[in-house]
Formats: C-alpha cells, structure tokens, sequence
C-alpha cells in the first residue's frame, strides 16, 4: 500500500540538508577555479597561430564535451590513483573525495570555459586591439585594459549557465561517497528505509530552484552592471 504525502515533513527535512550546501558550494567554487584555469590555456592554445596547438585543444575540447559527468567522474576516481602509483609510487586512494570531484568536473567545464572564452574575445572587434597598440599600449595592456574587460561582458550570460548547470553536476558526488547536499538526502532516504523519498527530493527540488533563481539573477545583475555604457547593437 502507498504511503500518503505528508507536505509538512519537507518543512523537518529542509534543516537538516541546508547545512550540506557549504559542501555543494565548495565543490562549485573549485570546479569554477580548475576549469576557468585549464579553459583560460585551452582556449589560447585554440586562438594561437601554431596548427598543431589549435588542434590539440580541439581535440581536448571535443573530447571533454562528448564525455558524459558521470563517466568522467568514475575515471578519475578509480583511474587516477592507479596513474599516480603507476608514474609516481604515490597513493593518493585516502585524498580527499572532494579532490576526485573537483578534477573531473573542472576538467569537463576547462572545455565549456575554453570555448565561452574563446567565442567572447572573437566578439571583440578586432580594431579595439590595434587602436589599442596605436595608443601606444602594449600587448598585455591592451588585453588588460581594453580587450579583457569587454570579453567579459559578453561571457557573462554563458558563464552564468555554466554556473548553474555546474551546481546541478555537483550532485553526483554522492556516487563516489562525498556528501553534499544531494547526498544527505539520499542517506536520509536509505537510512529511513526509502520512507519519506518523495518529501526528501522535494526538499532537494526546492532548494535547487531556489538557488538556480538566485544565481540567475545575480549574473543578470553583473551583466547589467558591467554593460553600463557599452553600446548594443
């Protein structure tokens, strides 16, 4: 027999996933730093003038692209381990889950970053970077100053999406034992054997939401401010 739905235990349950976030943020934070990073390179390598670095990177890229999260996830949590004793004699099996996660879902995000700071920079007319020069600015002046700032306005939209799509990837940690905030709900089911399911992934639902909207407006504000005076088409 079905179990009735009891509305109000979302309300009980709410309390004790909120705390997990800080976990669920940690991870976000991370995953935004490695995969702005390794992007910021891939995304060079895929601007430069030298063939074969154009075609490297877009081999990475595509290769990142087409893998799914969660394939990605459990190659570098049972894989890695292995190459670091195979190249290093390092164990690094009792690190941190956090570190697997982090790696898998930077490296899948390097390939979006790359390829939003890519497409940003070409939005750039060309003719800012020689007026640039002219001025008598040098290279990394001009990319600073000039170049930079207006890529930026225009990723930001698309780095806002990734934001949110990487928040919502977060939740398969729990697969490999981390417990964020996704996995404290899925412990809250097992441990009460499977009762209360539908009030737990409500809560987690809500919570999702709530912070999806959140971030959406945060970034819209950003572009909104830093597109004060720029001129749209």
């Amino acid at each position: 027999m079905d179990r009735p739905f009891y509305p109000a235990k979302i309300l009980e349950i709410l309390p004790t996933l909120l705390p997990y976030l800080s976990v669920t943020f940690g991870i976000l934070a991370g995953t935004m730093a490695v995969g702005l990073t390794l992007g910021f390179f891939l995304a060079r390598a895929r601007l430069s003038k030298r063939r074969w670095q154009r075609k490297t990177a877009g081999f990475i890229i595509n290769a990142f692209r087409c893998t799914p999260s969660i394939v990605m996830l459990f190659v570098i949590f049972y894989g890695l381990p292995t190459l670091f004793w195979a190249l290093f004699e390092i164990d690094i099996n009792d690190w941190a889950k956090s570190f697997y996660v982090i790696t898998a879902l930077g490296l899948l995000f390097s390939a979006s970053a790359a390829e939003i700071m890519r497409s940003s920079y070409l939005a750039v007319p060309a003719g800012q970077r020689e007026a640039a020069l002219t001025s008598g600015l040098t290279e990394a002046q001009a990319f600073t100053r000039i170049l930079l700032p207006q890529a930026f306005v225009v990723s930001i939209p698309n780095l806002g999406n990734s934001f949110i799509a990487l928040l919502k990837e977060g939740s398969l940690a729990f697969t490999i034992g981390l417990i964020d905030v996704m996995g404290k709900g899925n412990l809250f089911v097992s441990i009460n054997f499977g009762a209360y399911a539908l009030e737990t992934y409500t809560a987690l639902a809500i919570i999702y939401w709530v912070l999806t909207i959140a971030f959406e407006r945060i970034f819209k504000q950003l572009e909104k401010n830093f597109s004060k005076g720029r001129k749209t088409v």
